[in-house]
This record gives C-alpha cells, sequence and structure tokens, in this order.
C-alpha cells in the first residue's frame, strides 16, 4: 500500500465518504448532548474548582459505568497513574514493569515516583504487554523474598509495580498478567487511559489490577477538556489516593493541617460539568464508534491489509483504529499523503527504550514491539459529523 499509486487515493476516498471535505482530525471532541447547560449551571453555582458537587457526581457516573467500587477524579491521566503508583507502595529505587510501546506519560509516571521502568514485550494481535514475556522476564530475573515482595535478583531493585497498558482501546490479555504478577507479589496498576469503554470478557478495562487509570483529555472517547480518573475496588486505596491527590490535607472545618508530600490532582468541577454531560452521550458514541470501525474493517479486509481488531472475548472503544502495513517503508508515503490532502494519520509513538531520557532502562529486547512500531498506523477515529444527530436526545 503505497502513496504513490492508487491505494493512497483509495484510503483517502474512504475517509472523505466518512468524514467529508475539509480538515479531517485523528480524534475530534464530541459535543451534541446538555454541555451547555451543565456548565452554565456549574458557572451559576460559583463553584468552579476542586469544591463542588459536580466532581463527586462524574465520580459515582463513572462508577456506575465501569463497576468499579470507588472512582476518584483527577486532573489528567498522567496525574492518575502517578497517584495510583504511589498508592501501590512504589517508591524511589524501585524498579516497575511496564511495555515499550506506549505514550510516552507510562514511563513519566513511572519516573516521578522516582522509580525506574523495565520494558517489555507486547503481544503481535493486541498490541499490550505479553504474558508470555511478562512470564519469561520474571522467572530469568525475579525471587520473592520472606517479605513476599519481588526483588529482581540482578539489579538488586524491588519489583513494586506493573504497568499494562490498552493500546488504542483494545484490552491486552489482562486477566493472565494479573494472576502472573500475583504469584509474584506484584501490584498490578493497569494504564487504561485509552480505553473507557472497552471490555475484557464482562469487566470493564482499568477494573482487573488493584488500580486503574482513565484519561479524558481532548482527544479521548469523552472528554473532560483534561482530566483523569483512578479506579479501585479497594476502598483503602481510594482513600489514601483521594488524600494524596487532595494535596493531603486532613479534614478540619477551618485549619490547613497537611500530613505529608501531597499533590494537587483533584479535578475542578467546572472539568467535572463537562464529564457529567459527556457521560450521557457515551454509550451512543460507542455504537457509532463500533460502526466506523466495522467499515474500515471491510475497506481493509477487501484489501488485503491487516487492520487491528480487539482479541476475542473483548469488545474495545475504537478509540483510534490502526493499521499494520507490510513493511515500514508503507508507511512514511501514506503520512505524507494524508498531511498533503489534510487528512490527520499517524504513526504509532516511538518506542519508549528509544527516548534519550530512557534508553538507559532495561529491557527484554523488545523483538515483536521493534517489528510492529515502523509498520503501525493510525486512522481518523472521531464520531463523523452526520451522525452528531443520533447524539441528539
Amino acid at each position: 500500500m503505497t502513496a504513490d499509486g492508487p491505494a493512497a487515493e483509495d484510503l483517502l476516498g474512504h475517509i472523505r465518504r466518512e468524514y467529508g471535505d475539509g480538515e479531517v482530525a485523528l480524534h475530534r471532541p464530541v459535543f451534541v448532548g446538555d454541555e451547555r447547560r451543565w456548565l452554565r449551571e456549574c458557572v451559576e453555582s460559583n463553584f468552579v474548582s476542586t469544591a463542588g458537587s459536580l466532581v463527586g457526581e462524574f465520580e459515582r457516573r463513572l462508577a456506575a459505568f465501569t463497576g468499579a467500587a470507588h472512582v476518584v477524579a483527577t486532573v489528567n491521566g498522567t496525574s492518575a497513574l502517578h497517584l495510583a503508583l504511589r498508592v501501590a507502595g512504589v517508591e524511589r529505587g524501585d524498579e516497575v514493569l511496564t511495555q515499550a510501546l506506549s505514550f510516552v506519560a507510562t514511563a513519566n509516571a513511572i519516573a516521578y515516583t522516582g522509580a525506574e521502568p523495565v520494558f517489555l514485550d507486547v503481544d503481535a494481535d493486541s498490541l499490550g504487554l505479553s504474558p508470555v514475556a511478562l512470564a519469561a522476564w520474571l522467572h530469568e530475573h525475579a525471587e520473592r523474598r520472606d517479605d513476599g515482595r519481588a526483588w529482581n535478583r540482578r539489579s538488586g531493585r524491588r519489583i513494586a509495580a506493573c504497568v499494562p497498558m490498552h493500546t488504542f482501546g483494545n484490552p491486552l490479555r489482562i486477566a493472565a498478567v494479573v494472576a502472573i504478577c500475583a504469584a509474584h507479589g506484584i501490584p498490578v496498576v493497569e494504564d487504561a487511559a485509552e480505553a473507557l469503554g472497552s471490555r475484557a470478557g464482562d469487566r470493564h478495562a482499568g477494573t482487573f489490577g488493584a488500580l486503574g487509570v482513565l484519561s479524558f483529555n481532548g482527544n479521548k472517547v469523552i472528554t473532560t477538556g483534561g482530566g483523569g480518573a483512578v479506579l479501585t475496588d479497594d476502598a483503602a486505596l481510594a482513600a489514601r489516593a483521594r488524600h494524596l491527590g487532595t494535596t493531603a490535607r486532613c479534614a478540619h472545618p477551618y485549619e490547613f493541617v497537611h500530613d505529608e508530600v501531597g499533590f494537587n490532582y483533584r479535578l475542578p468541577n467546572l472539568n467535572a460539568a463537562l464529564g457529567c454531560a459527556q457521560m450521557e452521550s457515551l454509550p451512543m458514541m460507542l455504537t457509532i464508534k463500533a460502526e466506523v470501525a466495522a467499515r474500515y474493517r471491510r475497506f481493509f479486509r477487501d484489501r488485503g491489509v491487516a487492520f487491528v481488531e480487539p482479541l476475542p472475548d473483548t469488545s474495545s472503544n475504537h478509540w483510534l483504529n490502526a493499521i499494520v502495513l507490510a513493511s515500514a517503508e508503507d508507511r512514511e508515503p501514506l503520512l505524507e499523503a494524508t498531511a498533503r490532502a489534510g487528512v490527520m494519520t499517524r504513526p504509532v509513538w516511538r518506542l519508549l527504550s528509544q527516548l534519550p531520557m530512557y534508553a538507559h532502562c532495561a529491557h527484554d529486547g523488545l523483538a515483536v514491539s521493534r517489528e510492529l512500531a515502523p509498520r503501525l498506523l493510525n486512522l481518523p477515529s472521531s464520531v463523523p459529523e452526520r451522525e452528531f444527530a443520533r447524539l441528539r436526545p
């Protein structure tokens, strides 16, 4: 599939039929519900910052949708992941297992704790952390000591957590990852930043590990402008996340007492107002995004191009649709052709192990990640303009 032949024109034709003429974003937000009413009521209440009732309302709606017992809303997904890692007990000098095929925030949040990421390979079909690669690395490096914790016998560091990421919203083999980590005494913090609305079996992504995180950035399925959330079924972990994320301030009617170093990570009420409105449209948006993915699937199947599919027994939110090209040489011409046409396509992130600040970190060779990354291409995945009317009440 190359850009100087009819294939590029063919792809652009499909995207134009889906999204019309003009500039086509990779993933644009959709505001077709009661956003204005929710925002107006929030402004009129005079509670637009971290105090206000809508933060709790947004958390309750997320809990009902995901099935998580507790939700703590934060200012963005990165802060949610940092908070979850701290609550999971990750400390300076520890190691945290994760995947190199991920957005930089995954590794950055680990670095914020003072720990160091160890990058493991992904499965070619899910693009998420491979249970086989995880088990192999732990067999070679890990030992469980009398304190019940896992340690890297080679580096001498504690293996404090594992952070698998549900890539493009497609669930990875998360139950297997959690089981492997449990056998080694390693807590799992799921990076489900891209996966609101995705499920493995009957469970929502982000609810398998001790903690999980979501993101509501402007390019996600729903947005609060900037926002994130920590999910957990553990009341004590939720309470600690809420405490640390609210500058570790102790409850008192007027005194400012803080009992440890905390973070100003609480979601503002104004953002939560937007989130409450967006949650009302979420089911229909997921339905339409599945239809967009189905049309892409048929288009590429007829042309012999590999479309990234969710695993069996999982359901994806189809946040970003993606294809795997036959060779790395096919991607750049397509990127150039779509850019010239005002249509945004995107290469996958550069592997985290290849970024200068993480180049020194240990990894397992990353054979699958290195082979796949140069061939992955993301496609426009917004809810199409013509479908907006279906989202209106």
